[in-house]
């Protein structure tokens, strides 16, 4: 396709709500793996073995550190980032409502920590996801690499990414900003 013909057709992006309209119509079901990324759906991989006990894992040691006064544990649900964007990240700590966002998915603003895992989806969440969570004012996100057993901690968000990223070193005493006093050990992650 000519330069001049591409010009005549634009992609159209969804909007968050679209996206949602979508879901309550039965055009994208529950089992649809999807996210909505930059007004694009994008399809994202099964969770195979190793990510899902990954995940469980890390959401029951984080059930143990904390309590529901502190913060509440979402795995693997919508968190509404911008008009055009709704990931579902692996784990979320949000800031404690009474309704645990039944009225609605959790806003920018409701989120203390983010968690993604990635077994396939390395480079996805790294250089896709974790840039949108940066700009959207996440303060702090982990990324949980399963392949290169290294858990990354991303903090200090802006409009270019996260200006501090550094590797754990010791995964039995990691202290999420949001929580410093609540030690949260998640040792034989690996």
């Amino acid at each position: 396709m000519s330069a001049t013909a591409e010009a005549l057709y634009h992609r159209h992006r969804l909007s968050a709500d679209d996206y949602e309209h979508m879901g309550q119509a039965n055009i994208l079901g529950e089992d649809d793996r999807v996210e909505l990324i930059d007004g694009e759906i994008i399809d994202i991989p099964p969770i195979g073995s190793p990510h899902g006990g990954a995940v469980n894992r890390i959401a029951n040691r984080i059930i143990r550190a904390f309590s529901e006064t502190d913060a509440i544990l979402a795995t693997q649900n919508p968190l509404r980032l911008s008009d055009f964007s709704e990931p579902e990240p692996d784990i979320a700590l949000l800031r404690p409502r009474a309704d645990f966002y039944a009225k609605r998915h959790p806003r920018p603003e409701d989120v203390l920590l983010l968690i993604e895992v990635a077994e396939t989806s390395l480079r996805y969440d790294r250089d896709k996801k974790l840039p949108l969570y940066a700009c959207a004012g996440i303060p702090e996100s982990w990324l949980v690499d399963l392949s290169g057993t290294a858990l990354w901690i991303y903090r200090d968000p802006g409009p270019k990414g996260y200006a501090s990223v550094s590797q754990a070193r010791d995964l039995s005493a990691l202290l999420p900003l949001c929580l410093p006093e609540a030690a949260l050990d998640l040792s034989g992650l690996f």
